[in-house]
Parts: C-alpha cells; sequence; structure tokens
C-alpha cells in the first residue's frame, strides 16, 4: 500500500469519527474539497503543509495519518515546501503524545508552518548544517550539535542558512491540551 492509500483511509475515518463531512473537514482546514477527496481516495500525494492542515482541524498529532514506523515497508517520507521529515516513532500516554522525526531542511526554500493544536511544542537538534528555525519574528540560528526548542501553537519557520541541506531530528509533543484522538 502506498503512502498515499494510507493517509488517505486514516483522514476519512478520522473524518468520520470526528462526525464531520468532507466540505466541514475542508472549510476547517482551509484545504480545498476536491483536494481533500483526492487525497482521501488515495489519488493524490499528500504535502507535509495539507497534512497539517488537516490533522489541526481534526485535533489529532500529524502521526494520526501516517503509516506506522514499524509497518516492515520502507519509512514514509512526507515533503513540504523545504522540509523532508520521516517519522520514526510515536509514543502516546496520556499526558502527551511525543513524535520523533528525522528530518532534512532543504536550502533555498523556507517551510512556513500553520499554528498546530493547542499545547504542542517543537524541539529541533541540528546534526549537521545549520538552521533557522522557531516563532514567526522569533527565529533562532541552530549550528549543528545544538538545540532550540519553541511553541509550535503558533506560525512557525524553518530554513537551512547558507547553500547546505540541515540534517536534524525533531521531537514534536501535544500536551493534553492538544486532545490526541489516536491510538497507538
Amino acid at each position: 500500500m502506498t503512502l498515499a492509500d494510507n493517509v488517505g483511509r486514516a483522514l476519512r475515518a478520522l473524518r468520520e469519527a470526528a462526525g464531520l463531512s468532507l466540505s466541514e473537514l475542508a472549510r476547517q482546514s482551509g484545504v480545498g474539497k476536491a483536494t481533500l477527496s483526492e487525497l482521501e481516495s488515495g489519488r493524490r500525494n499528500p504535502t507535509l503543509e495539507t497534512l497539517y492542515a488537516l490533522t489541526t482541524a481534526l485535533g489529532v498529532p500529524l502521526s494520526a495519518v501516517l503509516p506506522a514506523p514499524d509497518g516492515g515497508g520502507p519509512a514514509a517520507v512526507v515533503s513540504g515546501q523545504a522540509v523532508d521529515a520521516v517519522l520514526i516513532t510515536r509514543f502516546t500516554a496520556a499526558e502527551a503524545t511525543t513524535e520523533l522525526y528525522r528530518m532534512t531542511i532543504r536550502p533555498g526554500a523556507a517551510q512556513r508552518s500553520a499554528a498546530h493544536t493547542p499545547g504542542t511544542v517543537e524541539h529541533l537538534v541540528v546534526l549537521a548544517g545549520t538552521a533557522v528555525v522557531g516563532g514567526e519574528g522569533r527565529e533562532r540560528t541552530v549550528r549543528a550539535g545544538r538545540s532550540y526548542t519553541w511553541p509550535a501553537d503558533e506560525p512557525h519557520t524553518y530554513a537551512a542558512k547558507g547553500s547546505a541541506p540541515v540534517d536534524a531530528v525533531l521531537v514534536m509533543t501535544y500536551s493534553p491540551a492538544a486532545p490526541a484522538r489516536l491510538s497507538s
């Protein structure tokens, strides 16, 4: 089964469980109804930006629509304007849902992420290269071997500084304020 198929099935199940019509989820997420329909049917490859818009509207972590990392197949890479991310693992407890991603920030473009569900925090550890990340207007330059944490329930940015890509690990934590309707 392809990434598009897995994501489509998960999106449809979450939308139906939330009691939302296709039109209502499209309205709440700002994603076109035709795009959402194509995603749910597995006919369209999802972008990182689109998945975040939909999962935020549904009130679930991004990993709720991604195939489990231990599924036996190749890791699913989800790409955005400047970021390629692979879900490594997720852990769900009463206190929080935590996701671990291996990511690359490509040079020459900035990834602007809309606010995620309330209480979401991101922690980036840069392995190679130099990143510019954080809340809009409060971005920080983070070099290899360093890390930065910021609230991700507000708009934020990822960019590579210079001409080299950035290799990093991203830890996302969704607090109880961000209900995880996910069965791990």
